[in-house]
């Protein structure tokens, strides 16, 4: 029996027809016939994508043999990935959309959050303000306790309006009929909003930097001046980054059902310590800021952190290949 046959076997024993295997498999549903028709055969990507789905040897799949289905191994053949229906997808779309504002408020806050302990620590070293120094880094660490606790209740209730579908995040999964063309088309619908917001994004990160110049080119000696820019610059820093995790929060829902970029089978497992991640470097971030009381210098943990979660990233990738 060539692959050709046992593929028509396994998809009709699946119960799927050409056009639904194509949309489980990525592919259209002319490769489904060219496949089953003889005329090609898959990649070796696709050809592990399929044994996969039909919980079989590549063995199996490749040798043109009689004989049964060979389950692969580590693997229950009456076992089936869990499959995506076209009223979950759409309902895990809505629920992203909803909570990509409130995520991205929340991470403005973090951002922010510094700014009142900045400036108070500023205005009680001049005379004229009459603030003292504790009073000033008293009030200063409330109001930033304040919105931080403020982000935390966003995160946790936003994370609460997805946690049901956590599993598209971190297991492979299948998608019904229908699925798959309706996130895709929904996708290149939000394309352009994408790329409009991170273009505006990434100019006011690129230009915050500019306060920061502009007040030590007015007067360089003037301390409450240069953290008022300081001020600034966070403010434009945390409305750049809003910017980039509305839209992020609801590209990474297509990415999540297509099951694409980071959210593919092969790098779900590289992506899976993110979360940890980050939250030691927010460990990390508050740590230092408040050692060293240089609120206005720590704000770089991010970029590093940024850099070094790309690298991460792609030694796990290449070690989940292996």
């Amino acid at each position: 029996m060539i692959f050709a046959d046992k593929l028509i076997q396994l998809r009709k024993k699946s119960g799927w027809s050409q056009e639904e295997l194509a949309q489980q498999m990525h592919v259209s549903r002319q490769s489904i016939s060219k496949w089953e028709g003889a005329q090609s055969v898959p990649d070796l990507e696709k050809m592990v994508q399929l044994s996969r789905l039909f919980h079989v040897t590549t063995d199996y799949l490749l040798k043109d043999e009689e004989g049964e289905p060979e389950p692969a191994p580590g693997e229950d053949p009456g076992e089936s990935l869990r499959r995506v229906s076209l009223e979950e997808a759409s309902a895990f779309l809505e629920a992203k959309q909803r909570s990509a504002g409130s995520i991205a408020f929340a991470t403005m806050l973090c951002v922010l959050s510094p700014i009142g302990l900045i400036l108070l620590g500023a205005m009680s070293e001049v005379p004229k303000y009459g603030i003292p120094e504790n009073a000033a880094a008293g009030i200063g660490m409330i109001l930033l306790l304040l919105l931080v606790a403020a982000a935390t209740a966003m995160f946790i209730l936003s994370g609460s309006r997805t946690s049901s579908y956590e599993f598209l995040e971190k297991e492979p999964f299948e998608t019904e009929y229908g699925v798959t063309g309706m996130v895709r088309e929904r996708k290149e619908q939000f394309r352009e909003t994408y790329v409009r917001n991170n273009v505006i994004g990434t100019c006011l990160c690129v230009l915050s930097v500019i306060p920061l110049f502009a007040g030590i080119l007015i007067d360089e000696e003037n301390d409450l001046l240069l953290c008022g820019m300081v001020c600034g610059m966070l403010a434009m820093i945390a409305v750049g980054v809003t910017f980039f995790i509305r839209v992020g929060t609801v590209w990474s829902s297509f990415q999540q059902l297509l099951q694409e970029g980071d959210y593919s089978p092969r790098n779900k497992k590289a992506f899976g310590v993110s979360g940890g991640y980050w939250v030691l470097v927010t460990a990390i971030y508050l740590a230092c800021s408040f050692l060293t009381d240089r609120w206005d210098l720590t704000w770089i943990i991010w970029v590093a952190a940024a850099g070094l979660y790309s690298l991460l990233a792609a030694i796990l990738r290449k070690r989940s290949e292996k």
